[in-house]
């Protein structure tokens, strides 16, 4: 089922918290901030919409490093009632889509709970001081295929975060699948 989180809470500030990654240690998530900033996403590795943007999230991850952002991915699903979604499908995940940032497991929720993550994609962009600036879309494609001259939604927003420590006041929402709650019905 499609969900769609809420509009920018600019100011939020962001919470710290350690998680298992992909690549064998467990990361900070705020010390992976770049100078100018940090994108953490939520995301999983069997929604149609993240399979349909996700080597444009890794293109895009990998550009803001030269904007002085840093970036994360969080999975945080129900691995136990979606299999697609386990810690093994998440390191062939990554490896697969050549991601080039922390790909971590929130098994307990915990971390999506305190940042009121609601789908896949979730994108949470902060500035140098940790505050949320930025919660929208990727891009317009939604499920759909990247067609030419598409506006990079994230990363312009982000550029300019990085640029005055602001995100654009007119932001579109992502739409994803709802995150997989354990003991939802």
């Amino acid at each position: 089922m499609a969900a769609i989180p809420p509009v920018c809470d600019f100011g939020w500030r962001a919470i710290a918290a350690v998680l298992p990654g992909v690549d064998g240690p467990s990361h900070s998530i705020l010390s992976h901030a770049g100078p100018n900033g940090l994108v953490v996403a939520f995301i999983c590795n069997h929604c149609p919409y993240v399979k349909a943007v996700i080597s444009r999230m890794v293109r895009d991850a990998n550009d803001l490093k030269a904007e002085g952002i840093g970036f994360v991915a969080i999975n945080s699903n129900d691995a136990g009632a979606y299999p697609d979604d386990s810690f093994d499908n998440m390191k062939l995940f990554a490896s697969t889509n050549g991601f080039t940032f922390p790909y971590l497991h929130d098994e307990r929720q915990t971390v999506a709970r305190a940042y009121g993550a609601v789908c896949t994609p979730d994108f949470f962009g902060l500035n140098s001081e940790l505050t949320l600036q930025y919660r929208g879309r990727l891009d317009a494609s939604r499920r759909d295929a990247e067609s030419p001259g598409l506006r990079r939604d994230l990363f312009e927003a982000m550029k300019q975060v990085a640029r005055t420590g602001d995100g654009p006041l007119d932001q579109i929402a992502s739409i994803g699948c709802s995150i997989k709650w354990k003991g939802a019905a």
